[in-house]
C-alpha cells in the first residue's frame, strides 16, 4: 500500500511496499512500477482516471511470466492510496482456480494473445482470433457458446474478465464437466483467497475456508450478505442486483464487516458465472484493514493540520481585535479613578479580555504555534510544588496520590506550560468521578531499546520521564478514544467544558518533543501517559558577568517612533498609548508607506514599532531595508502569532525585540523605553566625594 500525492510522488508507504517493491518517501510511482512493467505511465495514468472519476480505480496485467494487480482510491483532492499486488503467473490464486478450464487471452481486437494447455487440447493448437473457436460468433460473455474441437462440439459457458491495458481473460466452462466439480469444485474449498459465491439476491450459496475466517461464520450457517458487511453508501441488494445484470463487474467496492470482535475492512470485486442455467456471483474478498488504516491515518493527519492552520489563523485575528479592546480600555482606565461609577465595568471588560487572550493561547497550543521558553527542568520538584495547588483543584471527594520515582532524568521544556498539561489531566481526571475517588500520578524513568508502536504513533528509542495520571472514573469509549485530543471534541455537558483542554495538552506535549497516549475502560477509569525525553544536555556552569554600568532609562518623550501597523484599531491604540507616555509618533498603514517616509533625510526616527505579518511587505522585510539608510534605529516587532514565527523571519535582525499580542498600554511603552535605551544609554555621573 501506498499513499502518493496526484503527481505520483509516494507520500507514505507500508512495510510490504518497501520489502518487495523497494517504495520509499518521495519515489516516484512511475519507477516503482516501471521495473516491473514497459508501459507504466499510461497504466498509471488509466488507473489515476478511473479513480478520479469513480472514486476507485484497477487493472490486473497479465505479463509472460508474471501478474500484477494495482488499484487507486482517491483521497481527497490531493492524494491517492495505491494496491499493488505482485506474483508469478504459476502463484496467482484465481489463474489456479481457472487452470483446469481453456483459458485464452485476448487483445482490443479479439486477437488471442495467450492461451493455456487446456485451451491449446480443446482448440487441437493455436487459435488467431476467438472466433475461430467458436462456431456461433459473436462472443457473447456469460452465455453458452458451441466451440470446436478436435472431436465433437462441445457447450461452455464463457466468462470475461478484464485483464487490464485493454486486455480480456475468456474461460470456457464446460456445461458437463469431466471432473466431478460437486465434489472437488476445482479447488476452491482450499484457495488462499477468499471467495464467496452469491445469488442476486444476495444469499450465500458457498463460502471457502478462507472466506469463512475472514468473515467469522459457520459453513452450515445460512447467511445474506446484507448481513455480514455494511457501508456501501447504497442498497448491498440493488449492487448485487447489477452485478447480476453485468453492470459495474470491475469496479471494487470497500465494505466493513459487521465483525464485533474488531474493525475489518474487505474489498469486494464481484465476477458473474452461470452455474446450472442460474445466474451467480463470485465475490472475492481482499482484507482491506490496513489499506484502511493508513487511509484514516492519512485523513487524520491533513484534517488535525488543517485544524491548525485555521486555529493559528483565528488566534492571529483575535490577538489583533483583542490588543484594541483591551488597549483602549487601559486608556480609559487612565482617566477614571478606582471611586468613578466606570470602573469596575471597565475593569470586568479588562479581565475579560484577559480570559478571551487565554482561550485563544490555547488554540495557538493545539496548533503548536505559541511561543513556548524551553528550559531545563526536574519534574519531581514541580510536581512536588504543584501539590497543594492540584488538591485544591481537586475538592473534598477526590484524593491526590503523588508517587515519584527517584533520581528522575531531568527534561527540557516550558515550565509554565509543563504544569498546564498536569494541571488540565487533573481537572479531567477529577470531572470523571462525580462521586469522588482516587487520581493517582506516578513518575518513572524507562529505556526504550526498540523503536516503540503504540497505535499510530512511534516512540524512538532513548530514555524517557514517564508520567501517568490514572483515575477510577466513569472512562472513555472506545469509539471516542481517537477523538479526544481533537479541538472542541467533548464528552462532558454543555456548559461544562470547551473541548479545548486535551488539545491543549496534546499540543504542548507534541511542541515539547513528547507523546501523549490514553488507555480507558468504561467504567473501569482512564490512564493518560505522558513519555517527555530525558535531557540529556551537560549542566552550563554559571558564569558571573561583571554587573554592566547601569543605564537610566530614556526619559519619555524624547523619542520619535514610526509605528506601521495594518490593523487601524490596534495603530490607533499604540499612537495613542505612545503619545500618552510623551513619544512623538509618526503613523503608516503599510511597510511601503513607512519606506516611503524614510527617504526624507531630515526625518528624525529613534526606534520602530512594526507588525510582523501584514500585506506587501512584512515588517522584517521592510526594517531590513529601513536599515541600509538607518542602521543604528532599534526596532519593536509586534505579531499575534508566536514568536518562533517572528524568528523564522527576522532572525538576523539585531538590536530588535518582540511583543507578543494582545498587549497593554504599560508593555508597549515599556519595551519602546527599553530599546530606546539599549540604543543609546545614558550612564549616571559618578557621584562627587
Amino acid at each position: 500500500c501506498l499513499v502518493t500525492d496526484v503527481q505520483g510522488q509516494v507520500i507514505s508507504a507500508n512495510r510490504e511496499a518497501a520489502k518487495t517493491f523497494r517504495a520509499a518517501h518521495g519515489q516516484m510511482l512511475r519507477d516503482i512500477v516501471g521495473g516491473h512493467i514497459a508501459d507504466a505511465s499510461g497504466l498509471i495514468h488509466r488507473v489515476q482516471s478511473a479513480a478520479v472519476a469513480e472514486g476507485i480505480g484497477a487493472e490486473k496485467i497479465v505479463l509472460p511470466d508474471r501478474h500484477l494487480r494495482i488499484a487507486a482510491h482517491q483521497l481527497g483532492p490531493f492524494a491517492m492510496m495505491w494496491r499493488l499486488e505482485l506474483f508469478l503467473a504459476k502463484d496467482d490464486p484465481l489463474a489456479q482456480a481457472k487452470v483446469t478450464y481453456p483459458t485464452l487471452t485476448i487483445g482490443r481486437g479479439g486477437t488471442v494473445l495467450w492461451m493455456n494447455d487446456a485451451a491449446r487440447e480443446l482448440a487441437g493448437g493455436r487459435v488467431r482470433v476467438v472466433e475461430d473457436l467458436i462456431t456461433d460468433p459473436p462472443l457473447r460473455p456469460g452465455q453458452m457458446h458451441n466451440v470446436r474441437s478436435g472431436g465433437e462440439p462441445q457447450d461452455f459457458t464463457v466468462n470475461v474478465h478484464p485483464a487490464g491495458m485493454g486486455r480480456e481473460e475468456v474461460v470456457f466452462v464446460p456445461k458437463t464437466p469431466q471432473a466431478d466439480i460437486s465434489n472437488d469444485d476445482m479447488g476452491f474449498e482450499c484457495l488462499p483467497v477468499p471467495l464467496l459465491k452469491v445469488t442476486p439476491r444476495g444469499e450465500i450459496a458457498k463460502a471457502n475456508r478462507s472466506a469463512r475466517e475472514l468473515l467469522v461464520a459457520d459453513a452450515n450457517t445460512d447467511a445474506n450478505l446484507a448481513d455480514l458487511m455494511e457501508g456501501l453508501g447504497r442498497s448491498i441488494p440493488d449492487w448485487l442486483a447489477d452485478a447480476a445484470a453485468g453492470k459495474g463487474l470491475g469496479h471494487s467496492e470497500f465494505l466493513r464487516l459487521t465483525r464485533t470482535d474488531q474493525e475489518v475492512f474487505v474489498q469486494v470485486t464481484l465476477t458473474r458465472v452461470i452455474e446450472d442455467g442460474k445466474v451467480l456471483l463470485v465475490a472475492v474478498l481482499n482484507d482491506a484493514t490496513e489499506l484502511k488504516s493508513l487511509e484514516a491515518q492519512f485523513v487524520q493527519s491533513q484534517k488535525m493540520q488543517a485544524i491548525g492552520q485555521l486555529a493559528g489563523g483565528v488566534a492571529h485575528d483575535f490577538n489583533n481585535l483583542l490588543t484594541a479592546i483591551s488597549g483602549h480600555c487601559d486608556l480609559l482606565l487612565l482617566r477614571h479613578d478606582p471611586g468613578d461609577p466606570e470602573y469596575g465595568d471597565l475593569v470586568q471588560i479588562h479581565q475579560n479580555a484577559n480570559r478571551a487572550a487565554a482561550l485563544v493561547g490555547q488554540l495557538l497550543a493545539f496548533s503548536r504555534k505559541q511561543t513556548l521558553r524551553p528550559e531545563r527542568l526536574e519534574l519531581r520538584d514541580i510536581l512536588s510544588d504543584l501539590t497543594h495547588l492540584l488538591n485544591r483543584l481537586v475538592g473534598e471527594k477526590v484524593a491526590l496520590d503523588l508517587r515519584q520515582t527517584p533520581g528522575l532524568p531531568p527534561i527540557r521544556a516550558d515550565k509554565r506550560q509543563l504544569e498546564q498539561v498536569i494541571m488540565n489531566l487533573v481537572v479531567n481526571a477529577r470531572d470523571a468521578m462525580a462521586k469522588g475517588g482516587t487520581i493517582l500520578i506516578e513518575t518513572e524513568e524507562r529505556v526504550v531499546q526498540n523503536p516503540l508502536k503504540y497505535g499510530r504513533a512511534r516512540v524512538p528509542a532513548g530514555a524517557y520521564l514517564v508520567v501517568r495520571v490514572q483515575d477510577d472514573g466513569v472512562g472513555i469509549a472506545a469509539d471516542k478514544l481517537e477523538k479526544v485530543f481533537e479541538p472542541f471534541y467533548t464528552t462532558k455537558r454543555t456548559g461544562e467544558g470547551t473541548g479545548l483542554g486535551l488539545s491543549t495538552v496534546y499540543g504542548i506535549v507534541k511542541q515539547t518533543g513528547g507523546f501523549i497516549f490514553v488507555d480507558s475502560t468504561v467504567g473501569k477509569g482512564s490512564v493518560f501517559t505522558l513519555m517527555f525525553p530525558a535531557c540529556e544536555e551537560p549542566v552550563a556552569e554559571e558564569v558571573i558577568a561583571p554587573e554592566p554600568p547601569r543605564a537610566a532609562p530614556a526619559r519619555f518623550g524624547d523619542g520619535v517612533v514610526l509605528l506601521v501597523e495594518d490593523e487601524a484599531p490596534v495603530r490607533a491604540f499604540a499612537s495613542r498609548a505612545l503619545a500618552h507616555r510623551g513619544f512623538h509618533v509618526i503613523e503608516a498603514s503599510t511597510a511601503e508607506d513607512a519606506l516611503d517616509l524614510l527617504n526624507d533625510a531630515d526625518l528624525k526616527v529613534d526606534v520602530f514599532v512594526t507588525d510582523v505579518v501584514m500585506p506587501g511587505l512584512d515588517g522584517p522585510s521592510w526594517v531590513r531595508k529601513a536599515r541600509q539608510m538607518r542602521p543604528d534605529v532599534p526596532v519593536v516587532f509586534m505579531s499575534g502569532y508566536a514568536e518562533d514565527v517572528f524568528k523564522s523571519q527576522g532572525a538576523q535582525i539585531e538590536a530588535s525585540a518582540f511583543l507578543s499580542k494582545p498587549f497593554s498600554l504599560v508593555e508597549l511603552t515599556s519595551i519602546v523605553n527599553q530599546q530606546l535605551a539599549t540604543a543609546d544609554p545614558v550612564i549616571e555621573p559618578a557621584r562627587m566625594q
